[in-house]
């Protein structure tokens, strides 16, 4: 495969494939694994990803590519294959998650600022020849009106930084997803977190241009358009659809290749159904596909329970959230499809 940023980030981008999101930290794979009773620990973590990247039909048909986590990316399958090599042998793409986390910004109660720029060039260097070929940075935005939550200044200096990490991704020879992450936590209505992300988004695309970032060899990760969990509002698809679509045209610079959503906090079916909203009315400017996490996988974990004799049936499980999720990338997704299942 080529190895030029513009290539590597189209194959992301591919038509009726997206990415996987499997990079959870130990701390938070140990509260997924507690809800299904297992214990976490680097064999059960291994072995639960082992189960996800041999999943041949969802991983060669739908994943494109795969985000881990540092523990992850260094890890053996349990006949001592690379799990790097097993998500290549699928046709997909090694990514690797380099953020250090949000961390509160002092004088500023309620904003973060995303943390993990010192050292970054020596590790996205290791990282290239252990055979990832982008990475994951995420920057959170939270929403609290009350407290006039996000200040300017939080807004400033996560996009500052996530131009930095791009920069610097690219000079590595990685491909930057770069992730701006309005919650959908609050209590606000959709126009409230479509104000947020737009500035955000403003002021993203101004930091990268003076970084030199290529946007040709970027992928943008997203919130979607969408009313807060607290708010009592429940957006159709239609809706989410329209707005997230608008801002993007005002918004995203049409050299972007594609836009890989995050879910969120939306459940599967809704995360699905709200991708395939904006695909039905395309096309676009740019792909519009999923790089999804929990929405991929709360059900093959489920399935799974950490029993050796569960793997097919969560490998099911995964294929057909994959599936869902490739229609969904291309406009062709239906409800009836879910029960079918």
């Amino acid at each position: 495969m080529s190895e030029r940023l513009e290539d590597i980030a189209a194959a992301m981008v591919a038509d009726g494939k997206g990415i996987l999101a499997a990079d959870e930290s130990s701390g938070t794979i140990k509260k997924r694994f507690d809800v299904i009773g297992v214990e976490s620990t680097a064999d059960s973590r291994r072995d639960y990803r082992e189960l996800l990247f041999r999943s041949t039909d969802a991983m060669k048909n739908c994943i494109s590519g795969v985000i881990l986590y540092d523990e992850t990316i260094r890890q053996k399958a349990a006949d001592g294959t690379p799990l790097v090599d097993l998500i290549k042998a699928a046709g997909a793409i090694p990514g690797i998650k380099v953020d250090a986390g949000a961390k509160a910004i002092p004088g500023y109660p309620g904003d973060t600022v995303t943390e993990g720029l010192d050292g970054l060039r020596e590790r996205l260097a290791e990282y290239y020849k252990i055979g990832a070929r982008f990475a994951k940075w995420r920057a959170v935005i939270d929403i609290d009106t009350a407290k006039n939550v996000p200040s300017r200044y939080t807004i400033d200096a996560n996009t500052q930084a996530l131009a930095r990490y791009a920069a610097l991704c690219q000079e590595a020879g990685i491909v930057p997803i770069v992730e701006p992450e309005v919650l959908m936590d609050g209590a606000h209505d959709i126009d409230t977190c479509y104000d947020v992300t737009r500035a955000t988004l403003v002021k993203l695309y101004d930091a990268l241009y003076d970084a030199r970032v290529k946007l040709e060899g970027t992928v943008l990760k997203p919130n979607m358009v969408i009313a807060g969990k607290k708010s009592g509002q429940k957006n159709t698809p239609e809706e989410i659809a329209e707005k997230t679509l608008r801002l993007f045209r005002e918004t995203v610079p049409v050299a972007v290749p594609g836009i890989a959503f995050l879910s969120g906090g939306q459940s599967d079916e809704e995360a699905t159904a709200n991708l395939n909203a904006m695909n039905a009315v395309g096309p676009h400017p740019w792909k519009l596909t999923f790089s999804y996490g929990r929405a991929l996988q709360a059900a093959p974990q489920k399935a799974w329970s950490g029993k050796a004799e569960n793997v097919a049936a969560a490998q099911a499980a995964f294929a057909h959230r994959a599936r869902m999720n490739g229609l969904a990338a291309s406009g062709k997704w239906q409800q009836a499809l879910e029960k079918a299942a």
